[in-house]
C-alpha cells in the first residue's frame, strides 16, 4: 500500500477498513486463504417514484383492477377499448413485463381461458394511484 501512497494513487492509508467496519456487522466479512469476500446487504427502498414511470395505460388498467382475476373481454370492457392488440401491447404486456399483473394460466398465455390478476406489486401501485387521487 505504501507504493500506492508514493505514486499518489491514494489520499492516505489506513481509514477506510476501520470505517467499513464500524459500519457493516462481521457477517459480511468471509475469509478464506487467500481471499477475503465482502458481502453487502442490499436494502430495497420503494418510493413513490415508481407511480410516476408507470404508463397512463398500466395506471389505467391497475385502477380498474379488482380482487378478482378478469378475463381478456372484461377488461376490454372495463377499458372501453374495442382492438384486443391496443389492449395487449399496452396496457397488459407492459404490466406483465413490470410485475404488476400474473397470469392464472402462465404456460398456456394464448388460451381462451386466460385471466389474469394482480401481483402483490400491483395492489402496492394500485394502492398509491389511488391514494393520489
Amino acid at each position: 500500500m505504501r507504493i500506492y501512497k508514493d505514486l499518489e494513487m491514494v489520499e492516505h492509508l489506513g481509514s477506510g477498513v476501520p470505517r467499513i467496519l464500524e459500519s457493516y456487522k462481521k457477517d459480511c466479512f468471509i475469509f478464506s486463504n487467500n481471499f477475503l469476500r465482502m458481502v453487502f446487504p442490499v436494502v430495497k427502498i420503494t418510493t413513490d417514484q415508481v407511480t410516476d414511470q408507470v404508463t397512463d395505460q398500466v395506471k389505467r388498467l391497475l385502477e380498474s383492477m379488482g380482487k378478482e382475476p378478469v378475463s381478456t373481454l372484461e377488461l376490454l370492457e372495463m377499458l372501453s377499448l374495442n382492438h384486443r392488440p391496443t389492449l395487449r401491447e399496452n396496457y397488459i404486456t407492459p404490466a406483465l413485463s413490470a410485475g404488476y399483473l400474473t397470469m392464472t394460466i402462465p404456460n398456456k398465455p394464448n388460451s381462451r381461458m386466460q385471466k389474469y390478476k394482480l401481483t402483490e406489486l400491483g395492489r402496492q401501485l394500485q394502492n398509491n394511484i389511488t391514494n393520489k387521487n
